[in-house]
């Protein structure tokens, strides 16, 4: 009899101790639930800023080059060289919206494209007198600002512990663009409501839309958030309304030959290459 009492003390406490385990147990998930939730709801945003260096191997069949090698004939001493490549510094802010998608606004500036010849130059224009030039220069500068959208095709980023191996990244964007053309003050332009030639001058200028379409990698540097990123991408970049106004409204361009048909488009479309490093936050 005492035997049986003994083993139904024992079942009961046992039965006892596990109902207080499972409980407890529930209790701790309970509480890591609501710690997950509280944290998810604490981290809300996944966010870069990133700084970049670009290079852009322009299509060397534009209208650039073929005026460089017509109005390099006409000069004494002196020559203009084809644009080949150009280089860029940009600064990002982007966020990661859902998972694997991320949104960004950034800007570029392009370092000058052409020359500045210091010196004296002869210059014989097909279509105007002779002169004499001081420091010729043919300077171009571009910048502009975009927005784009990137999909992480491989280990994307995330709230708890940002970017923590190597990621694949294709997107694109979408931006404004503008650029100006400085030329010696005697070259012969054109204007297109007299169909003369002038050797005043002032500052060409246009502005364009650019398009990219991007593959890139990222890889953490294990420091600071930092992440070094490498991206090829296509630019499509080209202007086609570059001109000044004068007094009276007139459009003057740059022509190759003197016509309207030989207007000069600036066309800076080509493959280009990016190093960025990005630092992400959360909040």
């Amino acid at each position: 009899m005492l035997n049986r009492k003994a083993i139904a003390v024992i079942l009961t406490l046992a039965l006892a101790g596990s109902i207080s385990v499972e409980a407890q147990e529930k209790e701790q998930s309970i509480v890591d639930k609501y710690l997950q939730k509280s944290e998810d709801m604490h981290v809300r945003k996944l966010g870069w800023v990133s700084f970049s260096f670009g290079v852009n191997r322009i299509n060397r069949n534009n209208d650039y080059n073929t005026f460089a090698t017509v109005e390099s004939a006409f000069l004494d001493g002196a020559s203009l060289s084809w644009l080949s490549q150009a280089y860029s510094f940009g600064a990002d802010f982007g966020v990661v919206l859902h998972d694997r998608f991320a949104w960004s606004l950034g800007g570029e500036y392009w370092l000058n494209l052409g020359e500045s010849l210091d010196g004296t130059y002869n210059y014989f224009p097909s279509n105007g007198l002779p002169a004499t030039i001081t420091d010729l220069q043919s300077k171009i500068t571009v910048y502009g600002g975009y927005t784009g959208f990137g999909y992480y095709v491989i280990n994307p980023p995330s709230k708890s512990d940002q970017l923590h191996d190597l990621a694949v990244k294709v997107g694109g964007t979408v931006g404004l663009y503008l650029a100006k053309w400085d030329l010696w003050q005697e070259y012969q332009n054109l204007n297109l409501a007299t169909s003369q030639s002038t050797d005043v001058n002032t500052t060409f200028q246009g502005t364009a839309p650019g398009f990219t379409i991007d593959l890139g990698i990222e890889y953490p540097v294990g420091i600071w958030n930092l992440a070094a990123s490498i991206d090829i991408n296509y630019l499509y970049l080209n202007f086609s309304n570059v001109a000044w106004y004068n007094s009276n409204d007139e459009e003057i361009i740059v022509s190759r030959d003197g016509t309207d048909e030989g207007r000069v488009d600036l066309t800076f479309s080509g493959v280009r290459g990016k190093f960025e490093m990005k630092r992400f936050f959360s909040w």
